[in-house]
């Protein structure tokens, strides 16, 4: 382990997401079990992951998510509305495999111990390389604080990029005509995107105490993560425009788009909108 400050600073290098319902008459005790223990036990006591946020999709937000014609082979929530709570963790850049060695280590451990909750199921929980990022100001939020800053909502979109095209091709069309259709509008609240591609696990590595639902994709998969100031569900006419436009261009297809809202840690509130 490098020493304290050896790194030039602050930067997030990969991101565990993790999607998971809880069972039907669960809710509340998953919900307590996962912010109260999990969440630091199983995550933010972590070497090198400084920044970690819930969110959840209620029942109305799920009714929002699209296409609802994915393969399932290519699926990321099967069936599409699968996933009720997100949880989303920082790993700094440059000792992702620091982390990585500890978390394998730290959840069979917890659940030796009788510190895992079984009335869950996971929809989807893969890790994933930051690529890159686009702010709608110039000295907004860093990428880096996205997930401490109060934004009010987080929409996922998950894609295949076409055969041909590299992420370094997708974020080049989103650094211009796709910031043009998130940002330009003074209407949008869509703040920031933060770019990702999925680690592919080779042999154990990624073994865990449960199904993790479904996997990384291929390597021609990318996730966008947009950030928005006001309510996700406000913004989703505006991203089916620019999901569009990202087909449109054969730059990919869109396998998943979710809005998310944070969670209210210390409450039990949303638990009973979920279905």
């Amino acid at each position: 382990m490098e020493p304290y400050g050896a790194d030039a600073a602050v930067e997030v290098g990969a991101m565990l997401f993790t999607l998971v319902d809880p069972h039907p008459g669960h809710e509340v005790a998953y919900n307590r079990w996962y912010e109260r223990d999990h969440f630091y036990g199983g995550c933010m006591i972590g070497p090198w992951l400084f920044a970690g946020r819930r969110w959840v999709a209620t029942r109305p937000l799920k009714d929002l998510r699209f296409p609802d014609d994915v393969p399932t082979d290519s699926a990321v929530a099967n069936p599409l509305d699968a996933g009720s709570y997100l949880a989303t963790y920082f790993i700094h850049k440059g000792h992702e495999p620091e982390h990585f060695a500890w978390t394998t280590k730290q959840v069979f451990e917890l659940y030796s111990h009788g510190r895992g909750f079984d009335e869950r199921s996971h929809a989807h929980t893969c890790l994933y390389f930051a690529t890159g990022s686009e702010q709608r100001n110039a000295d907004g939020v860093p990428p880096h604080m996205a997930l401490d800053h109060p934004y009010r909502g987080l929409i996922s979109v998950h894609l295949d990029r076409a055969d041909g095209v590299d992420q370094g091709a997708l974020q080049e069309w989103l650094s211009t005509e796709g910031r043009s259709i998130l940002f330009d509008d003074p209407a949008s609240t869509v703040d920031q995107v933060l770019n990702w591609r999925p680690i592919i696990p080779k042999g154990s590595e990624g073994d865990a105490p449960m199904e993790l639902g479904s996997g990384p994709g291929t390597r021609q998969r990318s996730l966008q993560m947009l950030f928005t100031t006001g309510d996700p569900g406000d913004e989703m006419s505006r991203v089916t425009s620019y999901c569009s436009a990202v087909a449109a261009a054969g730059l990919g297809q869109v396998r998943l788009v979710a809005p998310f809202i944070p969670t209210i840690p210390g409450t039990d509130i949303y638990t009973d909108q979920l279905w």
